[in-house]
C-alpha cells in the first residue's frame, strides 16, 4: 500500500522548531551576558576616571580632571615643587566613600607637584626628538656660526633679564631700513611705531596655542589683562571660556601669511587687533640680504593685506631680533641648541616684555593638563609641540622657568608664568 507523500516542509517541521527553541535560548543567554557586562563596566567607571589619552613612560600626559592631582610622568623634564594649596587638599577630602582608599593614596602622592625643570637637557628627550635635534644641528640651514661665550655657571635671573633687555632690540621694519626706503613701501609701512600705537601697557598676557588650554576655564582671567597677545591662526570663537576673547596683538609667521591654504587674506580672524609678521633670516644677516631671499616671500601678501585693511596696524618684525635672542639662549645653555630661530612663543614673550610692565604667559610651560595635542583647536598629536624639534623650544622653556617670578603652583594649576617687563628691570 502506498502512503501519500507529505511535503518535505512538513517532514522537517519538528526539527525546525527545535532549532528555533535552541536559538531563542542562546539569544537569552547572550542578552543576560551583555547586561552583566554593562553593569560591570558601569561600576568600574564609577570607581575611576576615564582618560581618553594613552599614558606611558614616553608621554608627559597629565590627567584632565580638575578633581584628581595625578603626578605627571616624566623623563627628567619636570621636577618636584612646593606644597599644593589647601583648596586642592580640600577637594581630595570630599571624594566619595567608594573611592576613599584611592583618595588616601592620592593624598600621599600629591604632597608636591611636578613643574618644568629649568635644567632639562636634550638627554631627556624621547629618541625620535633626539635624532631630529641632531639632524637640525648638522643641517644648519641658516649658516649659524656662533662664536660667543658659553656661561659655565648659570646667571641669576636678574642678570639674565638685563641681558635680554640690553641685547635684544625689539624693533619693527621702518621706512629707513634699506630696501624698504622706496616710495612704494612708504605707503604700506605703518606711520607710527608699535610702542606709539599700543601706548603704555601695564599687565599683559601671552596666550600660547597649546592643547593644554582646552578645558582650562582661563578665559575670564586672560581677558582681565590690559593687553593680550595671540599666535598665528589660534581662534577665539567657541573657545572663549578657555582662552578669552580679547586680542590686542597677533604674531604670525611668514608661512601662514604666504601659503594659500591658510587663507590669510580672506580669514576674518586676522582683522582684529595689531598684526606682526616675522620671517626667519640667515644668521645675523643684514636686512637687504634677507629681503632678497626671505624664508617665505611674504612681501606681496603683506602689501595685498595692507591695501584691503589700510587702517589696521600691521608690522614686520626686524629679523635681527630673532638671532639676538638666539645668541642669549645659546650662551646660557650648556649644550648646542638647534641652529634655527626661536619659536613664535619665545619671540612673543620678549615683545610683550618690551611693551608691558608685567607679563603673564599661559601654557608655555605645561600645567597639570599637559597633553601631546599640539593646539587647543585641533586634534593633532606630536610630542615635539611641547619639547621642540625645529625650534630650540626645550631651552627656551628652561630660560623662561629660570626667569619666572610667580609660583610653581601657578604653573601647575594654570600653566602661568609671570615675568617682569623690561621697564621694571634694574641693571
Amino acid at each position: 500500500m502506498l502512503f501519500p507523500q507529505l511535503p518535505l516542509s512538513h517532514l522537517d517541521a519538528p526539527y525546525t522548531m527545535v532549532h528555533i527553541n535552541v536559538l531563542k535560548k542562546l539569544m537569552c543567554v547572550l542578552v543576560v551576558i551583555l547586561i552583566a557586562l554593562t553593569i560591570c563596566l558601569w561600576r568600574e567607571t564609577r570607581r575611576s576616571y576615564y582618560d581618553p589619552f594613552k599614558i606611558d613612560n614616553n608621554d608627559l600626559q597629565g590627567h584632565r580632571s580638575s578633581e584628581k592631582l595625578n603626578t605627571v610622568k616624566s623623563q627628567g623634564l619636570f621636577r618636584e615643587a612646593g606644597q599644593i594649596s589647601k583648596t586642592w587638599l580640600g577637594t581630595q577630602n570630599k571624594v566619595k566613600d567608594s573611592i576613599s582608599e584611592t583618595a588616601e593614596n592620592s593624598k600621599k602622592a600629591t604632597g608636591s607637584v611636578k613643574v618644568w625643570d629649568k635644567d632639562s637637557s636634550s638627554r631627556n628627550l624621547i629618541p625620535r626628538l633626539q635624532k631630529v635635534r641632531k639632524n637640525y644641528l648638522a643641517m644648519n640651514k641658516y649658516n649659524v656660526t656662533y662664536n660667543g661665550k658659553r656661561n659655565a655657571a648659570k646667571l641669576s635671573p636678574e642678570k639674565l633679564l638685563c641681558q635680554l633687555r640690553d641685547r635684544v632690540n625689539v624693533t619693527m621694519i621702518q621706512g629707513s631700513d634699506g630696501p624698504f626706503s622706496t616710495s612704494e613701501w612708504q605707503q604700506y609701512l605703518p606711520g607710527k611705531s608699535l610702542r606709539e600705537t599700543v601706548g603704555h601697557l601695564g599687565h599683559c598676557a601671552v596666550v600660547s596655542s597649546a592643547g593644554s588650554l582646552k578645558s582650562s576655564r582661563l578665559g575670564q582671567e586672560i581677558d582681565s589683562h590690559d593687553a593680550v597677545l595671540r599666535f598665528n591662526g589660534a581662534p577665539i570663537k567657541g573657545f572663549q571660556d578657555d582662552v578669552g576673547q580679547k586680542t590686542t596683538i597677533r604674531l604670525v609667521n611668514s608661512q601662514l601669511v604666504t601659503v594659500e591654504e591658510q587663507q590669510f587674506l580672506r580669514e576674518a580672524l586676522y582683522n582684529t587687533g595689531i598684526l606682526i609678521v616675522w620671517d626667519p633670516a640667515p644668521y645675523h644677516a643684514e636686512i637687504h640680504e634677507w629681503y632678497r631671499k626671505p624664508d617665505y616671500n611674504f612681501f606681496e601678501s603683506y602689501k595685498a593685506y595692507r591695501r584691503t585693511h589700510p587702517e589696521q596696524p600691521f608690522y614686520i618684525l626686524n629679523p635681527k631680533m630673532q638671532w639676538q635672542l638666539w645668541d642669549i639662549l645659546q650662551e646660557n645653555s650648556v649644550e648646542h641648541i638647534q641652529p634655527n630661530p626661536p619659536s613664535s612663543g619665545m619671540l612673543g614673550i620678549v615683545i610683550m616684555m618690551t611693551l608691558c610692565d608685567e607679563v603673564d604667559v599661559y601654557e608655555f610651560l605645561p600645567s597639570k593638563r599637559q597633553t601631546d595635542i599640539c593646539h587647543y583647536y585641533q586634534k593633532f598629536h606630536d610630542h615635539a609641540c611641547t619639547m621642540g624639534a625645529y625650534h630650540p623650544l626645550l631651552f627656551e622653556k628652561n630660560l623662561v622657568k629660570h626667569l619666572n617670578q610667580g609660583t610653581d603652583e601657578d604653573i601647575y594649576t594654570h600653566g602661568k608664568v609671570t615675568l617682569p617687563g623690561f621697564r621694571k628691570v634694574h641693571c
